[in-house]
């Protein structure tokens, strides 16, 4: 067992220092790669850690939240954290809750509300949870949840990934569901989410897209509100993207197909780092034992082309086995230019990276 660990642990130092890209970040020829590690963790969850969201307070940096979930049968929950890493609030029990994502300003009577969104997989619905905005405690809009995958069986009807999106030029919120199964097309579920005069939530299918390689299983998937793509991870082969607004002309068509080269284990959670209002980075975790890989890819694409998102940088964590992970470039105290958050299943916490560490190298 040893010589299998010593030959694992060869083989990823290995493949680090090949895949590296020349130019920002990459190592020089022969150097170790490169590792970041973290200069916080929040507390720990009881079971199985899974995936994080960041929520950024409207007028007080230092109140934003952290949010991750824990994702066990029956007895799982959401944590809400503070930026230290300390344990403020825990919802539980929720029925095997997956992923959770965060967005602002959804329209309830005469309110905007800041929410959180989970998947409970278990009951086959969506949790929906309002964000106050002195940044207190979570409180649950739909007690009974808002059931998804209508008609589906089986793996299928389990709602596993989530992403939200807010398009910009209604204010419209969608949710983006990834099923723990599904076929070669069609893959991904959207939802109009809506409240009714009386505040009455609900979720009204709008579309059904995205390919599948039947490779691994599709549960990462992120959302870009500024520029209105969607992406998301096919486990096994590649991440692809298409266009967030389900009335976008070219819905249907699939933009991108890469990064299907240079990962050890699945391609796994995924988030968006804005340097500007059009750049930045996709960022992308590559699930590896005792030290999950990030990489980096262009979020404008290239010069010629806005769809062709060629990887910049690819570095080694600490982090273990990684499902979720989250990114903000918000300045937050201690974190001048943001942060990094990833699951960390060893230690059944969220692990907070600086982004400086990360960009600097």
């Amino acid at each position: 067992m040893a010589v299998r660990w010593i030959v694992l642990l060869a083989t990823l130092v290995g493949a680090c220092r090949s895949l590296a890209p020349t130019g920002h970040g990459a190592p020089a020829s022969g150097q170790p790669p490169i590792v970041v590690t973290p200069v916080r963790h929040t507390a720990n969850v009881p079971h199985d850690p899974d995936d994080p969201a960041i929520w950024i307070h409207p007028a007080d940096p230092s109140k934003s939240l952290l949010l991750g979930t824990d994702k066990v049968e029956s007895r799982g929950g959401l944590y809400v954290f503070n930026l230290d890493g300390t344990l403020r609030q825990s919802i539980t029990p929720l029925d095997r809750p997956n992923n959770v994502d965060v967005e602002y300003g959804l329209a309830i009577e005469d309110r905007s509300v800041d929410i959180a969104v989970v998947t409970e997989r278990r009951q086959h619905r969506l949790r929906v949870f309002a964000i106050p905005g002195d940044g207190g405690g979570l409180m649950d809009l739909v007690p009974a949840g808002l059931p998804v995958l209508d008609g589906a069986t089986g793996d299928a009807s389990e709602p596993m990934g989530i992403a939200l999106y807010r398009r910009p030029r209604d204010s419209a919120i969608f949710v983006i569901v990834a099923p723990k199964g599904g076929g070669a097309t069609d893959y991904l579920w959207q939802y109009r989410l809506h409240a009714d005069p009386t505040g009455r939530l609900t979720a009204t299918l709008v579309r059904r897209f995205g390919r599948f390689s039947r490779s691994g299983e599709i549960e990462a998937v992120v959302v870009d509100d500024t520029l209105g793509y969607v992406y998301y991870s096919d486990e096994g082969s590649a991440i692809r993207k298409y266009h967030a607004d389900p009335d976008h002309a070219d819905a249907a068509l699939e933009l991108a197909s890469f990064g299907t080269q240079g990962y050890a284990g699945d391609r796994e959670g995924l988030a968006i780092y804005e340097t500007g209002p059009a750049t930045g980075f996709l960022v992308s975790c590559d699930q590896v034992p005792n030290s999950t890989r990030l990489k980096l890819y262009r979020r404008e694409g290239a010069p010629a082309n806005a769809h062709d998102h060629s990887e910049v940088q690819t570095m080694m964590t600490t982090s273990d086995s990684t499902d979720g992970l989250e990114a903000t470039s918000r300045a937050l105290p201690g974190f001048p230019q943001g942060l990094l958050v990833m699951m960390n299943s060893r230690d059944k916490n969220f692990l907070i990276y600086d982004w400086r560490s990360i960009q600097a190298r």
